[in-house]
């Protein structure tokens, strides 16, 4: 969740969205994504809307406290249920992201979940996730969550080299991401995902493979593998900019990205979207494919985004704000827009094209077809697919995925 906000329309003090937003919403999966702001340190690379407890302290008060903060998200789910109003759906999919949820209780993550339950019913085959740092989880609280409705568990690993890790603030120790997917799986977790994160100042291609190597030893069923992003106004970008560190370059990320897919196919993992394997389909992330499809699902805590219907709309960063609002009865968005035919048009494009089932053609524009048609004869999009009414990237087309995506929104 980044930490800057868009700029947009008010939001009505009740949080009532258009009435075109809930036109045919039966028709459209619902997902709830809880935002949960707090960390024990804070990395060098986040640009998350994440606080720690100095920088919470004389900031918002009680308000902005964790220990009652699963009571306040509770609200706003309550909110939900209020402004969709008799919307009929079950909810599919609940990620809790941060920061680092697991500070909180299990038992408080319980209490979130149950709340979306007892206000919305969750689908029989739900997908249920919360990320974890692997420092702040034990067997016990494992097998809490497991017991508390929670079937999907995303551990934050980034790195097996220690200095690899140090260069990103992360404060587990290399290991302990591997022994906590051998506890959620004895806790009863049907699927487990680990983060990596590639192109670190100072990782090396060894490195790398030993990380991927180690990753794929512990035996989850999804990975994730992103390149370091260094983000404006971070410790790591201030790091870089003084020459403590080198930055990292295009050409080694590409060749980073080429490792992972080789290391991954091998091991029997397969990329649905560009940054994600997964061993099976049922072992990818279906919450995050509600964002790539653009599906409906509300954002429930500081900074959270959410999207109805083509209504999308975001809360006030700070959690003192955010409970302020709940508090008084009003909702804590902080601004919306509502989408257009073409923006909607636009981001199927941006979104779905990452995809490995691709994007339809028929979302191109003229200028946009053209463009596929030069990806094709380029090697950036699939023949087969493509011949077949889809634009689906080849592996030199994911190395090039952004700029084959501007061209085709054109």
């Amino acid at each position: 969740m980044p930490s800057a906000l868009p700029d947009g329309e008010p939001m009505p003090d009740d949080g009532a969205l258009p009435r075109p937003a809930l036109a045919g919403a039966a028709g459209r999966p619902l997902g709830f994504y809880l935002h949960v702001p707090y960390c024990a340190t804070r990395c060098g690379y986040c640009d998350f809307n994440t606080y720690t407890a100095s920088e919470l302290r004389g900031s918002g008060g009680a308000l902005a406290s964790r220990d009652n903060y699963a009571d306040t998200l509770v609200e706003e789910i309550r909110l939900a249920r209020k402004v969709l109003g008799d919307d009929p759906r079950q909810v599919e999919t609940v990620f809790v992201g941060g920061g680092t949820p697991t500070l909180l209780p299990a038992a408080d993550l319980g209490r979130m979940l149950a709340a979306i339950r007892d206000e919305f019913g969750l689908a029989p085959d739900a997908e249920i996730t919360t990320e974890a740092n692997p420092e702040s989880v034990d067997p016990r609280y494992l097998a809490e969550l497991r017991a508390g409705g929670f079937n999907r568990v995303s551990f934050g690993m980034q790195s097996a080299r220690q200095h690899v890790l140090k260069i990103l603030d992360r404060t587990h120790t290399p290991g302990r991401p591997e022994a906590c997917v051998a506890e959620a799986r004895a806790a009863g977790f049907d699927h487990v995902n680990l983060d990596l994160i590639y192109g670190t100042p100072g990782e090396t291609d060894d490195d790398w493979r030993a990380s991927l190597d180690a990753a794929l030893g512990a035996g989850p069923d999804h990975v994730s593998a992103y390149a370091l992003i260094v983000e404006e106004g971070t410790q790591l970008a201030r790091r870089i900019r003084r020459g403590e560190v080198p930055m990292t370059d295009d050409d080694v990320h590409a060749d980073r990205y080429l490792i992972a897919e080789e290391r991954l196919a091998a091991a029997g993992f397969r990329w649905y979207e560009v940054s994600n394997w997964a061993t099976t389909d049922a072992a990818r992330c279906r919450h995050n494919e509600l964002y790539w499809t653009g599906a409906d699902w509300w954002g429930a805590g500081p900074g959270a985004h959410s999207h109805v219907g083509g209504v999308r709309w975001w809360n006030v960063k700070h959690p003192g704000a955010y409970a302020q609002a709940l508090t008084e009865g009003r909702s804590p968005g902080a601004g919306r827009e509502l989408l257009t035919d073409e923006d909607r048009r636009v981001e199927r494009i941006l979104l779905e094209l990452r995809l490995a089932d691709g994007c339809p053609l028929d979302l191109l524009a003229p200028a946009g077809t053209r463009a596929a048609e030069r990806a094709l004869a380029d090697g950036l999009l699939e023949a087969g697919p493509y011949g077949e009414g889809r634009a689906v990237l080849t592996l030199r087309g994911r190395l090039l995925a952004d700029a084959v995506v501007r061209d085709l929104v054109d």
